[in-house]
């Protein structure tokens, strides 16, 4: 009987339980470092414009043990052509393996080990650098310098711990472009930046938990300001395995949010080809009794109408076909939410064959229209098919047709053995795609490049003295205070709460007040591209301190921020620079005498006949005095000055009284 599986927010964690789900996290950050890892490029620089391109092919190399990695050999059989964007400002010869690495850049190591104090992992004394091949092309000299710096740790999640298994720094690759036939085009800009890697045991539940577990991590991270922010810099790697399966990594979704709809139809995919292994040996199909056959059907097809298999044909490409024995309708079985089991067999040879142009397989159990049945019934009979089994047509150049068929009969024979060990693409729609075999140990071995680094005392000492707070104390911490729920979390993680927590303590400033101008105001003036990063933590807090001491109303902080964010650099920092801000701007600040005055003045001159409603002339007044003495004087206080010389209520229910 076919399995059935609840919709996604139907799932319970009982339902999660009854699996045996479990998920484990690798959370890829990159850090805020000047410069790259192993060399002295600078990082950060992003450009889609580039000076050269450079071709290379990948190839495997043994391991120390003499082994080849099946991720490499998987590699090795697509055949890609590899090519390189390079821009002058963000490449050197040593991406490229032909100058040796600079020794470790020490900025991203002090940042990756105040994060891995925070993870309260066992540090090591001495680091190690390993090689990790990369033949996907992503790493231009085909493999990743990295290192592992601690190891079994925690981080608190509802009353218990979620484990930590290493903390791991390493480079970043390079940017996609695009992946087309065998053709994979990669921008360099973004190569050999430092990243760190926190990964976690297999110590979570359910998917929800999976986005709150990662959620934690992320503002751990940031919480010390010093790792980049933006899409892309923060991606997950999700790992995920439910009873009888195995571990599958879902790889580099970059918003949390996805995670869990990931889980979830990886978790459904994993139960499903549980499923068609038990009803593949209940039909006596097992590993050493698997059957299939593969020929050359151009012939039969030829006068075909299926368009992908006419538009082929006319390119001079041909068709074969493979016969599954005993394979019968199950290509129909639904893996994932909108997939079916037939994707898998797709999935590979769009991936290893390099037939990416899609639908580049159909097979005889499809239940939309693609072959008609009299080119079935001829292919039944070219493959001596028998009721049960099933056809599957790959079509493209002879050597990729080949590939394609080959890959298929891989893949049917692991359906016999349940679910294979994978690397899978996370897609937009909540599903997974093949993207290569899971990497073995057999893809690591040492570098020999660099020497150990030793870890000294002194070193951990000066960053332990400077930890943060725990972001998740902090955080308790600001809900005591009140703080609006969209301003709490970006401000535990903001490079600025140290200073919002020197604004409250030292000035007693509203915490409201400083937490929306930090978070809100400031956002709002980089959309106006304005220079946010050029203000100081001394001229914020000599802005704040002008609002403390009666000198600047709270209008008048927004205004002389946005101001100073706007200015060009000059000699003058600090409380200079703030200082002449106050001289250009004429902030001196106003008294009530003069807004007395200055009303008077308004409403001698004013026509009242103007106005249909008292409430409208109050609010008319209240603007001029406004944009009069903005930043000057409390805004709130003018509006209540207004009120009570028209004697109007606030509300604009009474009539405007006699006036002198």
């Amino acid at each position: 009987m076919p399995l059935s599986f609840k919709p996604f927010h139907e799932m319970t964690p009982e339902d999660y339980a009854d699996i045996g789900l479990k998920v484990g996290l690798e959370v890829h950050q990159q850090l805020l470092t000047r410069r790259k890892l192993f060399c002295r490029c600078p990082a950060g620089r992003y450009s889609n414009q580039y000076d050269a391109e450079i071709l290379r092919h990948m190839r495997p190399t043994l391991s120390e043990l003499g082994e080849y990695d099946g991720t490499a050999l998987m590699e090795k059989k697509t055949k890609k052509n590899i090519y390189y964007r390079i821009h002058h400002d963000t490449v050197c010869t040593y991406e490229f393996d032909d100058t040796p690495p600079f020794f470790m850049d020490e900025e991203a190591l002090d940042i990756a080990l105040e994060v891995a104090l925070l993870l309260r992992l066992n540090l090591v004394s001495e680091l190690h650098i390993a090689r990790k091949q990369y033949l996907d092309g992503s790493i231009p000299t085909g493999f990743q310098r990295t290192t592992i710096l601690g190891v079994d740790g925690w981080i608190p999640y509802k009353g218990r711990k979620i484990r930590i298994k290493q903390l791991g720094l390493e480079e970043d690759a390079c940017r996609e472009v695009s992946d087309v036939g065998h053709d994979r085009v990669f921008l360099t800009d973004r190569l050999g930046m430092p990243l760190i890697e926190p990964v976690t045991y297999p110590d979570i539940h359910t998917p929800q938990e999976a986005a709150e577990v990662g959620q934690i991590i992320r503002m751990l991270c940031r919480s010390t300001g010093k790792v980049r922010t933006g899409y892309g810099a923060a991606r997950q790697d999700v790992n995920v395995s439910v009873s009888g399966g195995t571990r599958v990594e879902i790889k580099g979704t970059p918003q949390l949010w996805r995670n869990p709809r990931l889980i979830y139809n990886e978790a459904r995919r994993q139960c499903s080809l549980l499923y068609i292994r038990d009803e593949l040996r209940a039909r006596g199909v097992r590993s050493e009794t698997f059957q299939c056959s593969t020929q050359d059907v151009t012939r039969i097809v030829a006068k075909s109408e299926y368009e992908p298999i006419r538009a082929a044909l006319g390119q001079g490409k041909v068709v074969k076909c493979v016969l599954l024995k005993g394979f019968g309708a199950l290509l129909n079985e639904p893996t994932q939410e909108h997939t079916t089991f037939a994707k898998e067999f797709a999935d590979r040879a769009r991936v290893i064959a390099c037939l990416t142009r899609l639908p580049n397989i159909i097979h005889s159990d499809a239940a939309s229209e693609s072959l008609a049945g009299r080119e079935w019934k001829d292919l039944r009979r070219k493959m001596r098919a028998q009721h049960g089994d099933t056809l599957i047509l790959a079509w493209g150049a002879e050597e990729d047709a080949a590939c394609a068929c080959r890959e298929i009969v891989i893949r049917a024979r692991e359906a016999t053995e349940g679910v294979p060990s994978d690397t899978r693409q996370g897609l937009k729609d909540g599903s997974n795609g093949f993207e290569r075999v899971l990497p073995g140990a057999e893809r690591m071995y040492p570098d020999t490049d660099l020497p150990p680094l030793a870890i000294d005392q002194a070193r951990l000492d000066r960053i332990k003295a400077r930890l943060p707070e725990y972001v998740w104390e902090r955080l308790d911490r600001y809900r005591r205070l009140h703080l609006p729920e969209d301003v709490l979390q970006p401000l535990c993680t903001s490079r600025r709460a140290n200073l919002f927590d020197r604004l409250v303590s030292e000035l007693e400033t509203d915490p409201t007040f400083a937490a929306v101008v930090l978070m809100q105001y400031f956002k709002a003036f980089k959309r106006e591209g304005l220079a946010v990063e050029r203000l100081t933590e001394e001229e914020i807090h000599e802005v704040f301190k002008a609002h403390a001491e009666g000198r600047l109303a709270r209008e008048g902080v927004i205004e002389v921020l946005a101001y100073l964010a706007g200015r060009e650099p000059s000699e003058e920092t600090g409380a200079a620079r703030v200082a002449k801000v106050f001289e250009e701007l004429h902030l001196s600040p106003a008294n009530e005498e003069e807004i007395e005055q200055y009303l008077a003045r308004q409403l001698g001159q004013l026509d009242e006949s103007r106005f249909a409603t008292p409430t409208k002339m109050c609010r008319y007044l209240i603007g001029l005095l406004m944009r009069e003495f903005l930043g000057r004087f409390a805004g709130r206080r003018i509006a209540q000055l207004v009120h009570d010389r028209l004697q109007v209520a606030p509300e604009g229910e009474t009539e405007v009284k006699a006036r002198t």
